[in-house]
């Protein structure tokens, strides 16, 4: 079946960003059923510690990665999830990710750029995080709890994704994958060494690919 005929349609408010929490379910399940679960790359892999290449072909391979990254992604039980943690090097993130008002986002943005915050909007929120290329692993890390990011969706159309809170980190924390850091790189090499510790003691509660 061509994959042109099961696309979403993508859609954006008036300031341009994308609107993402409308049928939610309908959408991720879709994508899902499509696609292929795969295994999660983990920290040490090389593909995670370097910028991923830019999108420059958006047709039915990068809509079949797509499906394939939201099938992966609810197998590992993530709310994010960068084509390199499936080892793929192309900037594309997708997210289906709650924000602080427990409305639900659901989403594929590709080229993702975080947009500078001015000042005053540049509250901190030191909230846990964790990482499925990091796995059983958690840590405390300031972030803004607002962000911004601008790229393009599956079809090459520029968009703008805007998110508080939880939803905030999130598209934070996908973007950094593409650009080759993980959360644990922002922390101290005390905190660090603690995360890789609770990586080495626990086992993931699903498949990673082992690195040689």
């Amino acid at each position: 079946m061509a994959q042109q005929e099961t696309d979403e349609q993508v859609s954006v408010d008036e300031e341009g960003f994308l609107i993402d929490t409308e049928d939610c379910e309908a959408r991720e399940t879709a994508h899902r059923e499509r696609g292929t679960s795969r295994p999660i790359t983990v920290v040490g892999n090389p593909v995670l510690h370097k910028e991923c290449k830019d999108v420059t072909e958006f047709g039915d391979e990068l809509a079949a990665l797509i499906d394939d990254m939201f099938a992966s992604q609810r197998t590992a039980e993530g709310v994010g999830l960068a084509a390199n943690q499936i080892g793929v090097d192309l900037k594309v993130f997708v997210y289906d990710c709650p924000d602080d008002e427990g409305v639900r986002h659901v989403g594929a943005i590709c080229n993702p750029v975080l947009e500078e915050l001015p000042p005053e909007a540049r509250v901190l929120d030191d909230s846990g995080e964790g990482c499925l290329s990091v796995p059983t692993a958690y840590a405390k890390l300031a972030r803004p709890d607002y962000a911004v990011v601008r790229g393009q969706d599956a079809k090459g159309n520029p968009v703008r994704v805007r998110g508080t809170g939880y939803f905030a980190r999130c598209l934070q924390h996908e973007t950094d994958h593409l650009y080759g850091y993980l959360y644990i790189d922002r922390l101290s090499k005390r905190e660090r060494k603690d995360a890789l510790r609770q990586m080495a003691e626990n086992t993931p509660r699903y498949e990673v690919v082992p690195n040689d």
